[in-house]
């Protein structure tokens, strides 16, 4: 993500704006966006990285979590029940609860900033991971084709040798099925080529990986000459 949105829902102003004037002091603090617990219920979770819920009014608290549950966003609770001590969720990180005592504001911005950092860390594995299973699917068919592409050269050979033999035979063929076969001697001959260039690309990729497994020797041979 490029910079991250937390959204705060709370009915106190104080409590909103202090937690964006704290926050903000920090290098690459998130967006905001501000919204009172009766507005809670209308949040999307493509609009958010980090909720905070604070000062929110008992009836609409449950509904706010419920809803923000449902997100599969991570959510922050400032609660100032002091029996309730931090809850954090491990690897799964979904509702913290963080008691609104001494030195909460400063706990609260150093957690947040943890929290979306490991949000982001698990963008990047996704993103990763997409790409790795896009990349599989590409070498797999190009595999395949590789594998192909022998009994593909020995189909076009045969299809190409008996079209020029029919062609050498004008007394067989005249008018429209001459054209045909034509048409399908060209195509052979253009199969063929495509052939050829997948050929000429594995060499090229076999050049670069025997380049790319000297370079390490070389390096280390370097560095031991050092």
């Amino acid at each position: 993500m490029d910079q991250p949105t937390v959204v705060i829902v709370s009915d106190d102003p104080d409590f909103s704006g202090a937690i964006c004037s704290q926050w903000q002091q920090e290098r690459g603090a998130p967006a905001f966006t501000l919204v009172t617990g009766d507005l809670g219920n209308g949040l999307s979770s493509e609009t958010f990285d980090l909720a905070i819920v604070g000062n929110v009014r008992g009836e609409l608290q449950s509904n706010v979590l419920k809803t923000l549950e449902q997100s599969g966003k991570p959510v922050l609770l400032v609660s100032d029940e002091t029996a309730m001590g931090p809850q954090v969720g491990g690897k799964n990180l979904r509702l913290m609860v963080l008691p609104q005592q001494e030195g909460w504001l400063e706990m609260l911005v150093l957690l947040g900033s943890e929290v979306l950092r490991r949000c982001e860390a698990l963008a990047r594995l996704r993103r990763a991971e997409q790409t790795n299973a896009v990349l599989e699917r590409q070498a797999a068919l190009g595999r395949y084709v590789i594998d192909m592409r022998h009994n593909l050269n020995n189909a076009l050979t045969s299809i190409l040798g008996n079209s020029e033999l029919l062609l050498l035979r004008g007394d067989l063929l005249s008018g429209q099925p001459h054209s045909q076969v034509e048409t399908i001697r060209n195509m052979a001959l253009r199969m063929n080529e495509i052939l050829q260039r997948f050929s000429s690309l594995e060499k090229e990729l076999n050049v670069v990986a025997r380049q790319g497994e000297k370079e390490p020797i070389e390096k280390s041979h370097a560095a031991t000459a050092w």
